[in-house]
């Protein structure tokens, strides 16, 4: 087979920042920097080094014939034409099946590749090498990684993706500052240049805003029209409605999903088999089950006594965490909430009430950030092999923080006081108050936090040149991207980026909106309008504002998707005291025909939410027609590859004689 050639121009899609040396001082080859330069420069990858104002730069690029002895080093697994995952072999190259832009390798592949390529730039000498930085005198250890070491001495300042100037201002012309395309998104190009996880957050968003547009429309008419006494029969219409929407919106997210995955050739194996670092820092799960047995021997029963026993310690384990977590809330958040609340309720000036306001977001700052310290630090004594599923602990931990201080003052206003006036009050704070002031926040502070330490940078250069009186300007654009925010998440950036909080926005919105829908029916048409400014200031903060994010594999939305679906199930259950309050004005609590109207319409959309699972397929027929295809051909190759192995070991044990060997023998 052909080997692994260049395809394409040379992309520069990393780079390595390091402070300005001295270069007064001669350190000659024992340099550090040169060294590592070298190091990089052995391995296969193509340097261009930048000099900015305070520090340099080293760019990295790898042409695909680097990439693929990385890949297969590594012993990735790519798709191939007849549907089976195999190992990445460099001279069979034809044989794995391209991405959707036709590269071989994904972006997430290939930055596994570079973070392989950089950090394993090793002593493979016997004995330790001295190495100097300026005057700083370094230990290079045998079999050390040198950027590890250079990281730990804080010569190495950091490690970051860069942006591709062409691919990004393709997509900013094409996606972020495409006015007229309000939710179509070039998805396969946002994959090809963020990854998989960030392709799917915004495939998501976009088929979320689109199917916005029924509960906004009915929502619109229910608010705006008045239909005298039958109003109180368009409720319960609109909240089956919207229930059925969300149902089926879920499940058709589902066979997206499913269909993206298919035409992505998704490779989970590397994602979810390895452990995951983000740039050599490797988040290890405790004593795996195959550490545990390894000096057992060949003893079956205590192979499977100690199985069994890593199993049950694992489930307590995960079981006395989330205990924890929610005997927290329930003692220490709900008091705080419900006093939040019931001061709300009871004080009758607008500026106090604005007052507690600013004091409470304050306060809850702090319990937010207490929360998610102690739930990363539970995580890390569970028992979850992959970095997939302490991210989905993580994210259900801390999603019952946010969950309890958005939702209990509207509960209590709603369930308690039955005070409709100020419930409508408090969501339209929530909603559009509070998330337009968010949006301004998250594009805002990004921009702020630049131009800051562009300030910086500059004024410690003019610091150091006492006599200059020249403009001091930034000529590298990997310098401008170095000064940029990473695009990370408010609680643990090791298993989490910045798609956290953004899904959390999300989740918190449809939250309020379905669990209050009789409340404020207009909210929905809000939203949409929302949904539609936040793809584009998303899109634009990503591709303008921050730096280039860290590929992050993924197969669906996570934990995401079933915190969407229980917040359906609550919604059942609030709108449904939403309408009886609304039929048993006089708090009597009779069951009047309407109370048992709507009691038994709950018991109907309950069974209705849990049916839908089988009336649409969560995958579309064309996918799994697909799989049962490859797995048919996989079959079929493998059982004719051991059947010519099992021919051909019979014949080397009996081979079978020639006519002139017979002729002998007689």
């Amino acid at each position: 087979m052909n080997a692994v050639k260049e395809e394409e121009e040379i992309v520069y899609e990393v780079a390595v920042v390091v402070p300005k040396r001295n270069l007064k001082e001669e350190n000659g080859e024992y340099d550090c920097v040169e060294v590592l330069v070298n190091e990089f420069r052995n391995v296969g990858l193509v340097v261009d080094r930048v000099l900015g104002l305070s520090d340099e730069f080293i760019k990295l690029g790898a042409p695909l014939e680097t990439l693929g002895r990385a890949a297969a080093k590594l012993g990735m697994k790519k798709p191939t034409h007849i549907g089976i995952e195999l190992q990445f072999e460099c001279e069979e190259t034809e044989a794995f099946l391209r991405q959707p832009d036709g590269s071989l390798f994904s972006w997430c592949e290939r930055f596994q590749c570079y973070r392989h390529l950089i950090y394993e730039t090793v002593n493979k000498k016997d004995s330790d090498i001295s190495l100097k930085f300026d005057s700083k005198e370094i230990q290079w250890e045998a079999g050390e990684s040198l950027l590890q070491r250079l990281e730990s001495e804080g010569i190495v300042k950091q490690v970051f993706p860069l942006h591709d100037e062409t691919k990004r201002k393709k997509l900013l012309k094409s996606w972020a500052l495409n006015c007229w395309d309000l939710t179509k998104q070039p998805i396969d190009e946002i994959y090809a240049y963020f990854g998989t996880k960030i392709a799917l957050y915004f495939a998501f968003i976009g088929m979320y805003t689109r199917w916005m547009i029924f509960p906004a429309s009915f929502g619109l008419v229910v608010q705006l029209v008045d239909f005298g006494s039958l109003q109180l029969l368009v409720l319960p219409a609109f909240f089956v409605g919207i229930v059925l929407w969300a149902v089926l919106f879920f499940q058709f997210w589902k066979r997206k999903n499913a269909a993206l995955a298919a035409r992505w050739q998704l490779n989970f194996s590397v994602s979810t088999g390895q452990g995951y670092k983000v740039l050599g820092r490797e988040w290890s799960c405790i004593q795996s089950p195959m550490e545990v047995i390894k000096n057992l021997g060949n003893d079956k029963a205590k192979e499977k006594e100690a199985f069994q026993r890593y199993e049950w310690f694992g489930y307590l384990k995960r079981f006395r965490n989330d205990a924890l977590v929610i005997l927290s809330i329930i003692c220490l958040q709900l008091p705080f909430e419900l006093a939040y609340a019931h001061l709300y309720e009871v004080i009758k000036s607008d500026i106090v009430k604005f007052g507690l306001t600013a004091v409470y977001l304050f306060a809850i700052q702090y319990f937010t950030q207490i929360g998610g310290k102690i739930s990363i630090r539970l995580i890390k004594h569970e028992n979850n092999e992959y970095t997939e599923y302490r991210a989905d602990s993580l994210v259900y931990k801390v999603f019952g923080l946010y969950f309890m201080q958005s939702y209990i003052g509207v509960f209590y206003h709603a369930l308690l006081h039955r005070n409709f006036k100020t419930l409508r009050q408090v969501l339209i704070q929530r909603l559009i108050i509070s998330e337009v002031f968010q949006n301004l926040l998250e594009n805002s502070i990004p921009y702020l936090k630049y131009n800051y330490k562009k300030y910086r940078a500059v004024r410690n250069k003019k610091k150091r040149e006492k006599g200059s009186t020249g403009k001091i300007q930034f000529t590298s654009r990997v310098e401008k991207e170095y000064l940029k925010p990473t695009y990370s998440a408010s609680i643990c950036e090791e298993l989490e980026d910045g798609l956290f909080d953004d899904f959390l926005e999300l989740a918190l919105q449809f939250g309020m909106i379905m669990m209050f829908a009789c409340a404020f029916p207009l909210a929905f048409a809000f939203c949409a309008l929302n949904n539609i400014a936040e793809i584009k200031t998303d899109a634009l903060k990503l591709l303008a504002m921050l730096k280039r994010p860290v590929p992050r594999a993924a197969a669906t939305i996570g934990a995401w998707l079933n915190i969407f679906q229980f917040l359906i199930l609550m919604s059942i259950c609030t709108n449904s005291a939403l309408l009886v309050w609304l039929y048993d004005q006089e708090g009597k609590w009779k069951i009047e025909p309407g109370l048992a109207a709507i009691l038994i319409m709950e018991h109907v959309l309950l069974l209705i939410k849990f049916g839908f699972s089988r009336f649409v397929p969560d995958e579309p027929a064309w996918v799994r027609a697909n799989r049962m295809k490859n797995a048919t051909q996989a079959q079929y190759m493998c059982s004719k590859q051991l059947l010519r192995s099992i021919s051909g070991g019979e014949r080397s044990l009996n081979p079978r004689k020639t006519p002139d060997e017979l002729k002998k023998t007689e």
